[in-house]
C-alpha cells in the first residue's frame, strides 16, 4: 500500500473539504482518465483496490498511472479511551480529493476496455467519478 517514507509533521489538522481542484485537472500521461466529481478522503486501501480492479480487467495489457498519493496522516484514538488525553497515533494516510481531480490514467487499450476498467475501479471509490478521454 502507498504511504510516505517521511512527513514534515507527524500529525495534521483535519482541514476543510471545499472548493475545486486546481492541480491534476488535465490528462497528462494517458488517453483515458477517471475524474472525481465530488470531495472525499481517499485512503491507500481504496486506491489499491481500484488499481487491482483495473489491472485484472485489462489483463496487464495497457499502462496505468495513479495520479494521487496518500500523504495526509489520519489519527485515531483507541476504542475504550476517554475524552481528552491528547490526539491518538497515526492510523493511516489519505489523499484529499476535490472535484475535477484526475485520479487514474490509462493508455494502450481500446476505448471500450478502458471504460469498463475505469467503471470497475469507480465502484471501489467513495466519490462519484466520470470517464474522460483525449
Amino acid at each position: 500500500m502507498l504511504s510516505p517514507r517521511k512527513v514534515k509533521h507527524r500529525k495534521w489538522h483535519k482541514g476543510v473539504l471545499k472548493g475545486k481542484a486546481s492541480a491534476k485537472t488535465e490528462l497528462t500521461f494517458g488517453k483515458y482518465g477517471l475524474k472525481a466529481q465530488g470531495n472525499c478522503w481517499l485512503s491507500a486501501r481504496q486506491i489499491e483496490a481500484a488499481r487491482r480492479a483495473m489491472t485484472r480487467f485489462i489483463q496487464r495489457g495497457g499502462k496505468i498511472w495513479i495520479r494521487v498519493f496518500p500523504d495526509k496522516p489520519v489519527t485515531q484514538k483507541g476504542e475504550q479511551s476517554t475524552m481528552g488525553s491528547g490526539k491518538g497515533p497515526v492510523d493511516h494516510y489519505v489523499v484529499v480529493v476535490k472535484p475535477g481531480m484526475i485520479l487514474f490514467e490509462m493508455d494502450g487499450v481500446i476505448p471500450d476496455k478502458a471504460r469498463e476498467a475505469m467503471r470497475l475501479a469507480a465502484h471501489k471509490l467513495p466519490v462519484k467519478t466520470v470517464f474522460i478521454s483525449k
